[in-house]
């Protein structure tokens, strides 16, 4: 199928396409580099990126560099290389703070986030490694990224939080001011609304990092966004709140006020660190629950208003085309999702007998209340296992034992939430929405498992 087949122009915009026909030639080019790497030691069954696949192709991709000695520059990002110990009960370990007294991770883990390749370096995003994780807790360092303007530097001394419009006291904070107030810490999950954008009319992406890599999970400190509203008076009428970044975009959303008051946080840190610079540093808007890209980072004003800004971000992008022409709008909750991240596409099973199906479900309205598997196209469905805790607007982990009979499978995973919401299939999302959309892809995946082992990403 051609690209033009696959993006078409009635579906797809300029941008779009480009986007989704960009990320199709860096998932061919990182994965034909893997497949040049073989190892004595590789079992075949996880895509995880090969040492000579990450230098040649994920940093050049990237445009990251791996500064110090050679040892340094051989091991992954955030790892550096050591001298590999043929007894290590037989002599001394290395020193303690031997890697500068922040930490490292091992020089055998090679995971990273991919960036999308766009003709701009400043705008752009990375996707998360989801198959390589473990529970729900996304690392700082492979949280995926979006960006319309660059990382910005900015001195916490010097940055300021703005609150002011239909209020009765205009208020400005310092981050000093606002670390003195309440803090709350909580653990949510963030979506882009674009995941998955390239899959809605075919099978596209290979694997479940490309297919759905654009959402992560952290623990998110900081003040109740109601707290600081309180403070300033709300004024009678009031509806909406402007909060705009501090990056080169500018970026701005509007957000109901509802929401604003519910469960908003002005987060300053993230998985018990502060903020770091690509997630906002000092300070981001966080909305449990809604699109990505109203979580504003860099967060350096609020205004209160009567009615919303529509502002670019919300008028020419993240709207959603309907079958009669019309236009949704503020479409801001993400609806019930979930992905299985092993077996996944890409990876091959080495034989057959015993696995454990895994992966992550997740809702912008609450809690995932089950989530059913299925290893023959959606004829059969099994309750799986949810792994504590379970919370609302955060990734939660699935577990199902699986005994693979060496014959061809299809594998589903299918999501409920604690509203009644039961995750759609493409043909039922398709049904309401039609194919005028890019955004809030929230169907049912299906992997195809050959009997030679091999996964791959198909529609069913």
């Amino acid at each position: 199928m051609s690209q033009s087949e696959r993006f078409p122009p009635s579906r797809y915009g300029q941008a779009e396409r480009h986007m989704a026909e960009s990320l199709v030639e860096l998932e061919r080019r990182i994965l034909s580099e893997e497949e040049t790497e073989e190892c004595d030691c590789k079992e075949g069954m996880f895509n995880g990126l090969t040492r000579r696949g990450l230098l040649a192709g994920g940093l050049a991709l990237s445009g990251a560099a791996i500064s110090g000695g050679r040892a340094r520059a051989e091991a992954p990002p955030g790892a550096i290389e050591y001298p590999v110990q043929p007894d290590s009960t037989k002599e001394q370990g290395r020193i303690i703070l031997d890697d500068g007294g922040y930490g490292s991770r091992s020089q055998f883990e090679n995971e990273v986030r991919w960036r999308y390749p766009t003709a701009s370096l400043d705008s752009s995003w990375s996707m998360t490694p989801l198959a390589a994780g473990h529970g729900i807790i996304t690392p700082s360092g492979l949280h995926f990224e979006r960006h319309h303007g660059g990382i910005p530097a900015i001195d916490p001394r010097t940055h300021a939080l703005i609150l002011h419009g239909m209020v009765d006291q205009p208020i400005r904070f310092t981050m000093d001011d606002l670390k003195r107030l309440p803090a709350v810490s909580r653990m949510h999950f963030i979506e882009c609304s674009g995941n998955g954008l390239t899959e809605w009319v075919q099978p596209t992406l290979k694997t479940v990092q490309g297919t759905h890599g654009l959402t992560s999970t952290s623990e998110w400190t900081g003040v109740r966004l109601s707290t600081v509203l309180e403070m300033a008076g709300i004024q009678d009428g009031a509806a909406w709140i402007l909060a705009e970044g501090a990056d080169a975009a500018v970026m701005t959303r509007s957000v109901p006020i509802d929401k604003a008051m519910d469960d908003a946080i002005l987060a300053y840190a993230q998985n018990g660190e502060a903020l770091r610079p690509e997630q906002g540093y000092p300070l981001r808007l966080l909305l449990p629950g809604y699109e990505g890209n109203t979580h504003i980072k860099w967060l350096r004003r609020l205004e209160v208003s009567d009615k919303p800004f529509m502002t670019r971000e919300e008028t020419s992008k993240y709207t959603d085309l309907m079958p009669d022409g019309s236009a949704r709008q503020f479409s801001l909750e993400m609806d019930a999702k979930s992905v299985i991240t092993f077996p996944s596409g890409a990876m091959k099973l080495p034989r057959a007998g015993y696995y454990e199906i895994t992966g992550l479900a997740w809702s912008g309205r609450g809690a995932i209340s089950s989530v059913e598997v299925s290893a023959d196209g959606g004829e059969t469905w099994h309750e799986a296992e949810l792994e504590g805790p379970i919370l609302p607007m955060c990734h939660t982990r699935f577990r199902l034992p699986w005994t693979w009979t060496g014959e061809e499978a299809v594998l589903q995973s299918r999501a409920v939430d604690d509203t009644g919401y039961i995750q759609p299939t493409l043909q039922e999302l398709v049904e309401v929405r039609g194919t005028k959309s890019v955004y809030h892809l929230n169907a049912i995946q299906s992997w195809h498992i050959a009997a030679s082992g091999e996964v791959t990403n198909v529609h069913a």
